[in-house]
């Protein structure tokens, strides 16, 4: 046996050991929303958007010390507290380190978040730095121990770093029980796919690249499919394109403006899924469920109205001849 298909087994049978259920009601509430994540929002808000996604049975929450230099993990941490602790999951990641900044502006520019520039990321896939990075987290959150802490990003700044020193630090850290299940958490195929090869990850955090949009990471995820390790699909709408029922003037993906093509292509899909009586969120929710190794999916939110307006979307009964007219159409890949 390979080295590859040793730790490919390894995965496997730690993915059953662990029988950490993923699948934790319509979808898992996104935590970069209620770190500011672009404009402010009130700790009233924040506080109202997690007691309304607890309301429609959300029980998976993800966070993060970049969102918000550490407000979301925070204000989350505050809206869970009192909530029992074994009928929820909890998701952060490690490789950035908050340190003090200069504090005399906003991390809006540099960042993305309207908050107050008081601290700065510093990336530190280091064992030392992990094992901070997570105790702080901890700390931040009010909590013992997360279910799934994922490496953050590590294609930005040290692929080879974070694959051989912080996520083997990971694995240490869910063998003494701070962490229930490990992993990465990226929007690049090939920086996730590397990672799924170390045989280390329990579960991958998928940002954008299997979408109703497009499938880039079509292999990725049926190769997690075949070595037990779940994926957690987020940025199904791809941050923004297929959020309304048509593309808005000015729809963004990937947090930019959209290129003309792929406005028409969502245009186009939009069309089919009219045909069906789906809305195109609806079907954004629904497609990366389809796939076998796609245990949930993350939302982000800022508002007690988009939980709710997301739960009605998830709750969207949507036709297979959908699925059949997109492939048809050559809108979906076989």
């Amino acid at each position: 046996m390979s080295g590859h298909d040793a730790a490919a087994a390894d995965a496997v049978d730690r993915d059953r050991d662990l029988d950490l259920d993923l699948d934790r009601g319509p979808f898992w509430f996104g935590g970069a929303g209620i770190g500011n994540l672009l404009r402010p929002v009130s700790d009233e808000d924040a506080r109202a958007a997690v007691d309304a996604a607890w309301d429609v049975g959300v029980r998976g929450f993800d966070t993060a010390p970049h969102y918000g230099l550490g407000s979301s993990e925070r204000r989350l941490g505050a809206a869970l507290a009192g909530r029992p602790r074994d009928a929820y999951l909890v998701s952060t990641k490690v490789g950035r380190l908050l340190v003090p900044g200069r504090g005399d502006g906003d991390d809006l520019e540099s960042g993305g978040f309207a908050v107050p520039d008081d601290l700065v990321r510093q990336w530190d896939p280091s064992p030392s730095g992990v094992r901070r990075s997570l105790d702080e987290s901890l700390d931040r959150l009010g909590l013992d121990h997360v279910d799934i802490a994922y490496l953050h990003d590590p294609d930005v700044y040290s692929l080879r770093d974070g694959l051989t020193q912080a996520l083997p630090t990971l694995t240490e850290l869910r063998d003494e029980g701070v962490v229930r299940a490990v992993g990465v958490g990226s929007n690049s195929v090939a920086a996730l796919s590397a990672a799924v090869e170390t045989g280390l990850c329990d579960v991958i955090m998928l940002a954008g690249r299997y979408t109703l949009l497009e499938q880039p990471a079509a292999a990725l995820v049926a190769r997690c499919a075949a070595l037990g390790v779940a994926v957690v699909a987020v940025g199904v709408y791809n941050s923004g394109l297929l959020g309304a029922p048509r593309p808005p003037a000015g729809a963004t993906y990937d947090y930019a403006a959209a290129p003309e093509s792929l406005v028409a292509r969502a245009n186009a899909i939009a069309d089919v899924c009219e045909r069906h009586g789906v809305t195109l969120p609806s079907a954004a929710i629904a497609f990366p469920r389809r796939a076998a190794a796609v245990q949930a999916i993350a939302l982000g939110v800022q508002s007690a109205e988009q939980v709710r307006q997301n739960a009605e979307r998830a709750a969207t009964a949507v036709p297979e001849a959908l699925w059949d007219d997109l492939r048809a159409a050559g809108l979906l890949d076989a």
